[in-house]
């Protein structure tokens, strides 16, 4: 028997419509319906033609159902401004990553979910004491300002710069994939699944603007909850607030910017927080360090240089997840390859590595050092 949905699954993630779909493989468009609506099921050589024509294997569509991601429950950027083909593919991309945490977990021991929501605010602020931290919370009455400020305390990361964006993520139970390479115009996306959440980069945008990418996005997991992701410009404002927040805390900027801070040291001091040097001008203006004349001045400049899109000479390297990195490599001494992994998840090898490119490294040199403060993180372990 042909799981039905999985038909629509594939032929969502490769974007073609039902029509298009039903030319390439030699059906009408009423018959293919049919069978994605289970009212008929293919026979052998309909379905090695739909698999054919969907680059799947046959084995794809006779799997157990996968759970729906729907859009009002993801954020989306600019969801007004994609094409549905874009919309399908990224979301596709998020049903088959739960497919590939849900193999990954019942193998191996994750790290488990710490990451606030809205309503565990008062909580927090209780724990807290109710006491705003110096130079974070203070004089602002940002929401996302504060929730920043109030999930740093809990993670206690002070008021220093983040390393590594996506393994503090993964350290608090954020499952990280990325986003196909065939929807280049997604930037990111985040969701909650039951209790998990999971967020999708794009491996197509620089360093910076991935590390900036995973905060907007945990900004979305923490502000805008499990049950609806709200979308339109506020939700988005929210979200950005909270990661220019995070990645660059009001009191380390107020210690190290000085006021009226000139282009040649936005890009020289982008480098601390490893953030795009526009969106270090636009947290100085944000917290009232340069005027509005002195914020445009810094854009045209920025501009001028080729920073509006990209981070000439950067030097920041991309980020990769410690997670996967582990997982595959712990796979790979038992004798696994991504090959088999495919196969077991019922995919073409090509899949499997679109949800992991730029995610994992070729090497990983561990030189048998211990590292202090090791056995305070969480652990990733193989379940026997």
């Amino acid at each position: 028997m042909t799981t039905a949905s999985r038909i629509v699954l594939a032929r969502k993630r490769r974007g073609l419509t039902v029509t298009r779909l039903a030319q390439t493989a030699g059906l009408t468009s009423r018959r293919l319906s049919d069978f994605e609506n289970g009212r008929a099921n293919p026979s052998p050589p309909s379905l090695r033609a739909i698999a054919a024509a969907l680059e799947f294997p046959d084995s794809f569509f006779g799997a157990e159902e996968v759970a729906e991601l729907t859009v009002n429950s993801v954020s989306f950027r600019a969801l007004s401004k994609m094409t549905a083909s874009q919309r399908d593919i990224a979301l596709s991309s998020g049903r088959l990553a739960r497919v590939l945490h849900d193999w990954i977990g019942a193998r191996f021991r994750l790290p488990a979910p710490d990451v606030p929501s809205l309503t565990s605010f008062s909580r927090l602020r209780s724990e807290e004491d109710q006491i705003p931290h110096p130079g974070e919370a203070a004089g602002t009455d940002c929401p996302a300002e504060e929730a920043a400020g109030l999930v740093r305390a809990r993670w206690g990361l002070g008021h220093a710069p983040i390393p590594h964006t996506v393994h503090l993520l993964e350290a608090h139970g954020v499952r990280v994939f990325s986003l196909s390479r065939d929807c280049p115009e997604v930037d990111a996306f985040s969701f909650w699944d039951r209790g998990i959440p999971f967020v999708l980069l794009s491996p197509e945008k620089t360093a910076e603007r991935g590390r900036f990418d995973a905060a907007h996005e945990l900004g979305h997991l923490v502000l805008h909850g499990e049950e609806q992701m709200p979308h339109g410009p506020q939700a988005e404002a929210e979200a950005h607030r909270f990661a220019a927040a995070f990645l660059m805390p009001r009191a380390d900027v107020v210690a190290h910017a000085p006021q009226g801070a000139s282009t040649t040291w936005i890009l020289q001091a982008k480098r601390r927080w490893k953030v795009a040097a526009m969106a270090l001008a636009h947290r100085l203006h944000e917290l009232g360090l340069t005027t509005e004349w002195q914020y445009r001045s810094h854009c045209v400049e920025l501009s001028r240089l080729g920073y509006r899109k990209a981070e000439p000479r950067s030097g920041v390297a991309r980020e990769t997840s410690q997670v996967l990195g582990k997982v595959f490599t712990a796979l790979r001494d038992e004798g696994t390859r991504r090959a088999d992994v495919a196969r077991d998840l019922h995919l073409r090898p090509a899949d499997l590595n679109d949800l992991i490119f730029g995610l994992i490294v070729t090497a990983q040199d561990g030189q048998g050092q211990r590292h202090e403060g090791a056995d305070d993180r969480p652990r990733l372990s193989v379940v026997r």
